[in-house]
């Protein structure tokens, strides 16, 4: 898989996502960079995705005028996984139904309960 299969598969998996997931995303966008940040990931862990914002669950009356919130999915700590093609695909799949369920206010025990832990 190359960078342009991969952001394809991240626009194949938000494509698919049910009805009942696009209703509720608001002012979020997701994009795709090559890794994460020293701020994003000061561990060094070689995250696969990261949510920023303030999810839905958390938006208040006083929430507006704000810059969009991103979910950003890197590429190169997936593609170190080095896995084959299909595999790559659910780690990518796995990782955007992820940070939207962070997006959406999900806990971590609910995003494991739909499968997107």
């Amino acid at each position: 898989m190359n960078i342009e299969t991969f952001e394809d598969a991240v626009s194949r998996v938000v494509g698919a996502l049910p009805g009942w997931v696009t209703d509720e995303m608001d002012n979020v966008s997701i994009v795709v960079e090559p890794r994460p940040t020293h701020s994003q990931d000061p561990s060094a862990e070689g995250i696969l995705g990261i949510y920023e914002g303030v999810p839905l669950s958390d938006r208040g009356f006083d929430y507006f005028g704000v810059s969009p919130d991103r979910i950003v999915i890197f590429y190169e700590p997936h593609f170190a996984l080095q896995l084959d093609d299909t595999d790559l695909f659910e780690e990518i799949r796995a990782t955007v139904l992820h940070e939207i369920g962070h997006h959406l206010g999900l806990t971590e025990e609910r995003l494991h309960e739909l499968g997107w832990g």
